[in-house]
């Protein structure tokens, strides 16, 4: 019989070596399962791989980047309005108009100088303030030529105010009139009541 150990020529294996190159190829199922089962690549162990780690940095690095370039407030803080611009007021309480209704106030619905019946206008309706002239509709004692008070009826009148300016550190319109347009009378600048000083300007 031929010695299994001597002649181990070309095309023949030594003996033994088929169960060794068994071995190692169940070695290396056994690799490729518990590589599957890791989630990594041959070569590569499980703890060495960093991908979730780092994008997990990159999206926390993302989001503080978007939130430092976002303005933030404190609870209950809000940002301050624009101060408004100052409103005009009907003229002041002042003088022979210093006892009476509307004067030192913005649109009032009642305008009384303070002195007889003819010097009241009530359901004072504005259409315009804040403008060189205000303008306004309302109920007023109409007095003709040659009546007394007494005989003065209830007319629509027209009343305007105007020359807007300070007086006394204020914004306000510092003359009114008020006339009766259906009897034919019409605006006229040289006769009003000045509700800066509270006086009679022109004739009444």
């Amino acid at each position: 019989m031929e010695n299994d150990t001597a002649a181990a020529g070309p095309g023949r294996r030594p003996a033994g070596a088929a169960p060794r190159r068994a071995a190692a190829g169940a070695c290396a199922v056994v690799g490729l399962i518990c590589l599957a089962a890791a989630g990594c690549s041959p070569g590569t162990s499980p703890s060495a791989s960093t991908t979730p780690a780092v994008t997990v940095s990159a999206s926390a690095t993302a989001t503080s980047a978007t939130a430092a370039a976002e303005p933030t407030l404190s609870p209950g803080t809000a940002t301050a309005p624009a101060s408004p611009a100052a409103v005009p007021t009907l003229g002041q309480l002042a003088g022979d108009f210093a006892h009476g209704t509307g004067f030192g106030e913005v649109k009032p619905a009642e305008i009384f100088n303070g002195g007889d019946p003819s010097g009241l206008v009530t359901h004072v309706v504005w259409s315009a303030w804040g403008g060189a002239q205000a303008t306004a509709t309302g109920t007023a004692e109409y007095v003709g030529p040659n009546q007394t008070v007494a005989q003065g009826t209830e007319e629509t009148a027209t009343v305007v105010a105007f020359d807007l300016g300070t007086c006394d550190g204020k914004l306000m319109y510092q003359a009114v009139e008020w006339y009766f347009p259906e009897n034919g009378q019409s605006f006229s600048p040289g006769t009003y009541e000045d509700i800066c000083t509270g006086s009679y300007v022109g004739s009444p």
